[in-house]
């Protein structure tokens, strides 16, 4: 059988064992990578990184597949290292007693390249990467590296893993963000209860009002797609210095007007 046979058993069988559910089925979208890294080089050897999102040690075996028969199917590497971290709920447990009822579920494979796949796993672990399978392609180039090939396989994993990790601090900071936004709206929305319920005399109405103007406008709901972190966090303490700003002025409401 051709390679190119072997790849369509391989790709029919992916989706549910048939080679007719392959041409009936609609197509699935891709897994897509979170990172990939830059090409690396070396006397005629091709080096590169791709780390994707993962909950289980068999989506990470699947990304493998993917990537080989897939991905790069047209252009078949020498070896596709990969190494995996996963959180995993321990047998018998419920989860309900958070952490302890956790444990982490990891793994490589060399794929023909000695050691490079405990390499993988031990970067992984240095940044602290859970949930994630990367794997690192490496098409030979006919010259033997020794062991320059392992600090390229490094390299390749550093850089994906490092970003794996911005994007993941990126996530925190965009959910720490619409947490924000939701408590300025509460406060704003109880800001303009008291004005509407307040009767002070003219000048107190308009000076009250002046006040809350700034924090009682209409806003859209902000949009985070094309965020990046160093703006998220200036966000934050700004979101964070607003709703300090509305409850000074929803306590300052909430105190007796002077007679």
């Amino acid at each position: 059988m051709s390679q190119s046979s072997q790849s369509d058993v391989f790709l029919s069988h992916e989706l549910d064992g048939t080679l007719e559910a392959f041409i009936t089925s609609p197509p699935r979208p891709q897994p897509v990578p979170v990172a990939t890294s830059q090409e690396i080089r070396d006397r005629g050897s091709i080096f590169v990184g791709t780390i994707y999102s993962v909950t289980t040690a068999q989506e990470a075996a699947a990304r493998v597949n993917h990537v080989k028969h897939v991905v790069h199917r047209a252009r078949k590497a020498t070896h596709e290292i990969s190494a995996w971290r996963c959180m995993a709920l321990k047998p018998g447990k419920t989860g309900l007693s958070f952490k302890e009822d956790f444990e982490v579920v990891q793994g490589s494979k060399d794929d023909g390249e000695s050691w490079a796949g405990g390499k993988i796993l031990k970067v992984m672990q240095d940044h602290g990467v859970l949930d994630a399978v990367v794997i690192i392609t490496r098409w030979y180039g006919g010259t033997m590296l020794g062991p320059a090939r392992f600090s390229h396989i490094e390299t390749c994993a550093t850089e994906v893993c490092k970003e794996f990790k911005r994007t993941e601090e990126l996530q925190d900071c965009i959910t720490t963000l619409q947490t924000l936004d939701a408590l300025l709206a509460d406060h704003r929305a109880q800001l303009a209860t008291l004005m509407d319920a307040d009767t002070p005399n003219a000048a107190n109405a308009e000076s009250k009002e002046k006040d809350c103007s700034l924090f009682l406008s209409t806003r859209k709901a902000p949009d985070y797609k094309d965020l990046d972190l160093t703006k998220a966090k200036r966000l934050i303490q700004a979101r964070e210095r607003a709703i300090n700003s509305v409850k000074a002025l929803i306590v300052k409401m909430s105190k007796p007007s002077a007679t």
